[in-house]
């Protein structure tokens, strides 16, 4: 998008004598008070100038530069705000905190709800996957992990904080007051920038050829693609705290002022020597040019700095590939720090596959210099470096740690299985005429199978494939994961919709009286089986809580409620029999067994989830739930499969919290009041939309933002029963669960059949345990038994089939019936037939209600010619029915018996065929 020139003209260019100039290098316009200059100021249009040479009037660490930053802004009337999250848990359509404004979209720039304060200032941590393969090749101009500073104010059309001319003012003054750097040093690049769903025209602050700031004027909101304007006008800044450290030290690489000794600490872990220093410099000018965004072959991009140094490529390559493999693990390992600190557990979808993704790179440059054992180290060094500013990741160092240890042990045990999946993907490449694994399959087998593709390549390369892996993989695997797709349109919301824009809000009874099992109404709109009233306490299904069911009952007839549907603001019953007509009045009955056992089944979801909490630890979030009237379902982020003993604690919690009877309440609250009282954890069931929050508090234990509907208290669940658990998918664990009279009910059926054992075993109750211990115990020595005396007995068949069978062609023909046998004997019959004589083939069959056989070639009658699957299709043909299977071993079968004779023939007459085809 591109903007005119009246939106970057402001009163102080005009003021401060700054000129609009346009780059002969790259054509973007600048404002500039060097009259002569004839590039933006930016790299690669202009190198590096301040390494070795920091425009600065002082060094800043980096804690320095985010305290200088914030005190300049709180000093001029902004309130300094805490940083939010790096995990976007307020938003639905990104993961992660991308930028600073990120963490007021969209509820404060859309006009939901009011700023925290107005103007503020923020130093927010924040993540950018998109920059990954550009992590250490860069020398530090791109990161994964980052801190952007920024101030911003948000204009009302009633209240006018400030606009573009105060923005430039301001940051003027911090970068030459403050900092230190001379006026005419500080160039304003024109451009745009868009993200979050808005977007706006921005000046790029630029000194020294680094990209310092961004100053974006957020005006607009993107609709399908389209600006369209916002209410509030939004002051949207982003200070690189890392960068101008970066400038203020003008070290070799923005890692030093970042990391400090943890530089040299890692280095040495990897052995990685000393880089001479005015190598080191003179690369770091030129590292704008090492770019994988615009080239994807990292030698091509080396190739161009060492053009400019008079060195070869693959020397350069050599000597800063270590070091930069270095930079990226310190900035992997600490945004997985941040990250895992946050409750993300690893896994293959959202969030999770950004840190897995994250972590196996990370893995992948460990491996490189050869240091794959000290992840958990640098990630606990990585930990107390952080703990001074960020605390809490000392109080989750324990939930970090494990989650690191438990994925390295996945990716060990990807790497092990590795060798077969890429076999199956050469052969099958192979089998299509390919010559090489695309960059797609890479992708594929990275995304479904957590291959990395470097593994990849060493494997396929043994077979003979070739594999080129550009070097932005890691950038074009994140980017498909980075924001979370779209909302669907529900199909009632998308048939209705437009038809019941016009209707009022229906009032929600539900939750003025949840208890309330009948009520009156008015019908305003009735169309088909679709029936919309004034009022309801039908619950519409949300949350994953089921729509109500019950009765309307009009002055004509009755008509069923098969369910209940929100649409926009208007709930929808669905009915069966004759719906009433508009106008006129109904009396409603909720089916209230259904409705309690709902709000019970509701409850206890809440009090799982807490549950949960405290036996699994702070990781495990909710990642969905589903309630029913009889059972109910909770998916719970969790790094391993629960244990019995685990869900047993979980049960025994839950039933504890039960017997509390704590009460649970239901508030609405400002969306901004209420994550300052209780965080983020509030969206535990995902982000609900609107000014006010429904939040429900569940005693001490629990609290979420929820729009279901709950007991009193937490006694009214009755009790809870957790059924079993399952893998739905890597990183998640489902819960089955039942709670109130059907856990009872389930409770008494399960006693039941206990009883019945007892009974059966004749032995009390209390005694069944030890008794069926014993009497599997005494089973499976039988079974062994049996199977000796089994293989045995088939031995003995084997020799006695093979004395008897035909010659033929030289090979040994049996075709025999059994009445009565089991096909796993038939099989154990035929596998001692081909050990004792490898040119036998056996064909043996079994005659109940239908007829079974199974067919076994030899190691010498296979190589003869003899294919069993092809004998066992003829045979089944005979018999009408089906076979199949390999050369050395085929089974079918057929209902015809009155066949069985001819189909043995038929076996004999295709070896001889197969045979005579050998000659």
């Amino acid at each position: 998008m591109s903007f005119p020139e009246t939106e970057y003209h402001v009163r102080f260019f005009d003021e401060e004598e700054f000129v609009r100039r346009r780059c002969r290098v790259c054509g973007a316009f600048f404002w500039t008070q060097r009259r002569e200059q004839e590039t933006c100021g930016e790299a690669p249009c202009q190198e590096y100038t301040f390494i070795g040479s920091p425009p600065t009037s002082r060094r800043y660490a980096l804690p320095e530069m985010r305290e200088a930053f914030l005190r300049f802004f709180e000093d001029r009337g902004h309130a300094r705000i805490r940083p939010y999250p790096v995990v976007a848990r307020w938003r639905e359509d990104l993961y992660v905190t991308i930028a600073s404004i990120a963490a007021f979209q969209p509820f404060v720039t859309d006009g939901t709800i009011p700023p925290p304060a107005n103007p503020l200032v923020i130093s927010q941590p924040c993540l950018r996957f998109v920059d990954i393969d550009n992590v250490g090749l860069t020398a530090g101009r791109h990161l994964t992990i980052f801190e952007m500073g920024g101030h911003h104010a948000f204009n009302y059309p009633d209240q006018e904080i400030y606009w573009k001319d105060e923005t430039v003012r301001a940051h003027h003054e911090f970068v030459t007051r403050t900092l230190g750097v001379h006026s005419d040093a500080v160039t304003y690049k024109e451009g745009s920038w868009s993200g979050g769903g808005n977007a706006g025209p921005d000046l790029e602050g630029i000194v020294g050829g680094l990209e310092v700031s961004t100053l974006v004027f957020m005006q607009f909101k993107v609709v399908d693609g389209a600006l369209v304007p916002m209410p509030i006008r939004v002051v949207d800044t982003g200070y690189g705290v890392e960068r101008y450290s970066w400038l203020s030290q003008g070290t070799p690489t923005g890692f030093q002022p970042i990391y400090g000794w943890l530089v040299d600490k890692v280095a040495g872990m990897a052995g990685v020597g000393e880089v001479d220093a005015k190598l080191l410099a003179e690369s770091a000018r030129l590292s704008a040019l090492m770019n994988v965004e615009t080239v994807s072959d990292r030698m091509a991009l080396r190739g161009r700095v060492a053009g400019r140094l008079g060195v070869k490529a693959d020397e350069l390559d050599r000597i800063l590939l270590p070091l930069e493999s270095v930079y990226g693990v310190l900035d992997h390992t600490k945004a997985l720090s941040f990250m895992l600190a946050e409750s993300v557990v690893p896994s293959n979808v959202g969030v999770g596959y950004l840190t897995r993704a994250l972590l196996r790179r990370t893995m992948r440059l460990l491996r490189l210099l050869k240091i794959e054992e000290r992840l958990i180290d640098i990630v606990e060094l990585q930990i107390g470096f952080w703990s001074k500013d960020f605390p809490y990741l000392t109080e989750m160092r324990g939930e970090i740690l494990r989650a690191v240890e438990v994925e390295e042990r996945k990716y060990r045990s990807t790497l092990q299985r590795g060798a077969s999946l890429v076999r199956s993907t050469v052969n099958e490449l192979r089998s299509k005429g390919q010559s090489a694994i695309p960059v797609s399959s890479l992708i594929e087998l990275y995304d479904s199978q957590g291959m990395p593709p470097e593994i990849v390549k060493e494997l396929s390369e043994k077979s003979g494939m070739a594999v080129a892996i550009p070097d932005n993989f890691y950038s074009m695997v994140t980017d498909r994961h980075v924001s979370a797709p779209p909302q669907a349109t529900a199909p009632l919301e998308e048939k209705l919709g437009e038809r019941l824009k016009s209707l009022p809000e229906t009032e929600p009874l539900y939750y003025s009286d949840p208890r309330l099992r009948s009520f009156k109404g008015r019908v305003l709109w009735a169309e088909d089986e679709y029936v919309v009233l004034d009022r309801t306490a039908f619950y519409p299904e949300g949350g994953g809580q089921p729509g109500d069911h019950g009765r309307m009952v009009s002055t004509r007839e009755a008509a069923e409620v098969a369910d209940a549907k929100k649409v926009g603001r208007v709930v929808v019953h669905v009915t069966k029999g004759v719906p009433p007509k508009a106008g006129e009045e109904v009396t409603c009955e909720l089916d209230w067994d259904r409705r309690i056992s709902l709000m019970r089944h509701h409850t206890a979801t809440h009090i799982i989830t807490g549950a949960c909490r405290r036996v699994l630890g702070e990781h495990a979030w909710q990642a969905g739930a589903q309630k029913g009237p009889d059972r109910s379902r909770l998916d719970i982020s969790h790094w391993e499969r629960l244990s019995g003993e685990q869900l047993n604690e979980i049960e025994r919690l839950s039933n504890d919290v039960v017997l509390k009877n704590m009460p649970v309440t239901q508030e609405w609250m400002r969306r901004d009041a209420a994550e300052t009282k209780y965080g983020f954890r509030l969206y535990q069931g995902g982000v609900v939309p609107g000014r006010e929050i429904r939040v429900i508090k569940t005693g001490d234990w629990d609290v979420e933002a929820c729009g279901g509907v709950h007991c009193a208290s937490t006694g009214e669940v009755g009790f809870v029963k957790i059924i079993g658990s399952e893998r739905i998918q890597d990183g998640v664990e489902r819960l089955h669960f039942m709670a109130g009279m059907p856990a009872v009910l389930l409770v008494q059926a399960r006693e039941r059949m206990l009883s019945s054992v007892a009974a059966a075993i004749k032995v009390p109750l209390e005694g069944v345990e030890e008794s069926v211990r014993s009497l599997v115990e005494e089973w499976r020595s039988a079974r062994r038994e049996l199977e000796r005396l089994s293989e045995r007995l088939s031995a003995r068949d084997a020799k006695d089939l093979l004395e008897a069978g035909e010659t033929l062609r030289g090979m040994k023909v049996v075709a025999k019936t059994f009445k009565e046998v089991g096909i796993d004997y038939l099989i154990s019959v035929a596998n001692q037939s081909v050990k004792m004589n490898p040119r036998a083939v056996i064909m043996l069959c079994s005659l109940e209600a239908t007829a079974k056989f199974v067919v076994m070639a030899g190691r010498d009658a296979v190589a003869a010619g003899v294919d069993s699957s092809a004998l066992a299709a003829e045979a089944a043909r005979v018999l009408g029915g089906g076979g199949s299977g390999k050369r050395e071993f085929g089974q079918g079968g057929g209902p015809r018996l009155d066949r069985v004779e001819e189909a043995l023939s038929t076996v004999r007459r295709v070896v001889e065929r197969q045979l005579g085809g050998r000659g």
